[in-house]
């Protein structure tokens, strides 16, 4: 079995990049993730159906997954190399093109803007309600620009810079191994009572899997900031360094934190769940104003974007130089 097409590769690197803004992230029934998610859903039903409903059974699900995604994946490419070289190089690039979320990402949090921008707070409530987990019923117009420029944040980790990072360090199967990991998370990592133990596992691995990534992104997001008007990489810097720890979770508040610092603003602030005031703590520095101006978002989302090439193109400088 070729297993050499599996391998990272710079030059399919950066044209996956380059079809994720282009093209975006399609949404049919066939897409890797939605295949991960439907088998997830499959053995979890069965696990528990036989007992294994506590961690032992979260385990086993990550392991079965595991088993069959990655092992899938090396046989689907391997056996595209066997027709063509560049058959196999056409599913390494679909398969790495639809594992990168970044124009997902700046869709979701693009359509919050624009409903703002419009003045259709409904639209805006409910496109912020496809980015976080919290009641949008009360939030107004900056309160959902704040939520859609914490997503970006938090998202270039999980969703550009973590699948790069595993990809530059073990190709196909470490990314699609941190997809599986991601997928688990967000399915069932919760910490409610159906899903406190056989969540651990798919949550303490993501959080592991994380921990490099979120830390790295705040410095990209640092240096991402230095050439953008009205950012700054030295308060990045500072407030991702002081305040990464507010945000609940080992990783999410590096990036939260360093993307407030940036672009001189406060965020997040009220949060109600369930109409009930979960948190009102803000992160940045506490003397700027509170973000959510056309403004803050425009500098956020440019930030993002140069973190995210940062992140690409630096690994694929590494692929090259170490192939």
């Amino acid at each position: 079995m070729d297993l050499n097409w599996l391998a990272p590769r710079a030059d399919l690197l950066v044209a996956a990049v380059i079809l994720d803004l282009a093209i975006g992230d399609p949404v049919y029934r066939w897409h890797p993730i939605r295949l991960i998610g439907g088998l997830l859903t499959r053995l979890e039903t069965r696990l528990r159906a036989a007992g294994a409903d506590g961690r032992l059974g979260g385990c086993a699900l990550f392991v079965m997954l595991a088993l069959v995604w990655v092992g899938g994946v090396a046989a689907l490419v391997a056996g595209a190399a066997q027709l063509h070289p560049a058959a196999a190089g056409a599913v390494h690039l679909f398969l790495l093109y639809s594992l990168i979320a970044l124009g997902d990402l700046l869709a979701h949090a693009g359509a919050v803007d624009a409903a703002v921008t419009a003045g259709d707070l409904p639209a805006a409530r409910a496109a912020a309600g496809r980015l976080v987990g919290r009641d949008t019923e009360t939030m107004d117009g900056p309160a959902c620009r704040r939520s859609a420029i914490e997503s970006l944040g938090e998202s270039l980790v999980d969703g550009v810079v973590s699948p790069v990072f595993w990809y530059a360090l073990g190709g196909i199967p470490g990314m699609v191994l941190f997809k599986i990991v991601s997928t688990m998370d967000s399915m069932v990592g919760y910490r409610t009572e159906r899903y406190r133990h056989f969540g651990w596992c798919g949550a303490r691995l993501d959080d592991v899997l994380n921990l490099v990534p979120a830390r790295m992104t705040w410095l990209l997001i640092a240096a991402a900031a230095v050439p953008v008007a009205g950012a700054s990489g030295r308060e990045a810097l500072r407030w991702g360094w002081r305040q990464h720890a507010v945000v609940p979770g080992p990783n999410a508040g590096w990036s939260e934190a360093a993307l407030a610092g940036a672009i001189r603003r406060r965020l997040v602030g009220p949060i109600r769940l369930g109409g009930r005031l979960v948190t009102d703590v803000w992160i940045g520095d506490p003397a700027a104003v509170s973000g959510g101006s056309a403004e803050d978002y425009r500098r956020a989302l440019v930030t993002v974007l140069l973190a995210a090439f940062l992140a690409a193109a630096v690994a694929a400088f590494l692929i090259a130089w170490a192939g």
